[in-house]
């Protein structure tokens, strides 16, 4: 069950709940939820990287692991973990893992990167016509990313 612990009420049953459960001997769990990132976040994010595709000219995979990850982004999307086998392992983090905050702070960065190394204008998500546009030549150029 979720609990919002900034509203009192959902406060105080969560505090009876967990003492009720610490006192029945149970095993539980406890785990805090993070504010996802949003599906409009999601899709214009991916609208940014499939413009910058359809200009530059490589597959969507290959931007979004390779320039939008990997490269404008690695402190985000980065991780190591230890393998058994292989010691330690770096792999790259799903952008369905993120808040809000941190896609707001990955799409922000794209955006200046685009601009400044690449002269590629990518509109905010709030121009309306200009995403409209970005959304057609996308579409034009479909086959090839």
């Amino acid at each position: 069950m979720l609990y919002d612990t900034s509203n009192p009420l959902d406060k105080a049953n969560f505090l009876l709940r967990a003492k009720k459960l610490a006192e029945s001997g149970s095993i539980v769990e406890l785990a805090e939820k993070k504010p996802r990132r949003t599906l409009s976040q999601n899709n214009y994010c991916h609208l940014a990287i499939a413009y910058f595709a359809s200009q530059y000219g490589c597959t969507l995979v290959w931007a979004k692991q390779q320039y939008f990850k990997k490269l404008v982004n690695p402190d985000i999307f980065i991780r190591e973990k230890e393998d058994k086998f292989l010691g330690k392992v770096k792999y790259l983090r799903s952008s369905a893992d993120l808040d809000i905050s941190e896609m707001s702070l990955a799409i922000d960065r794209w955006r200046n990167w685009c601009s400044t190394e690449f002269s590629l204008y990518i509109p905010s998500s709030d121009d309306y016509y200009s995403v409209r546009l970005m959304e057609v030549e996308i579409e034009r150029n479909k086959e090839f990313i």
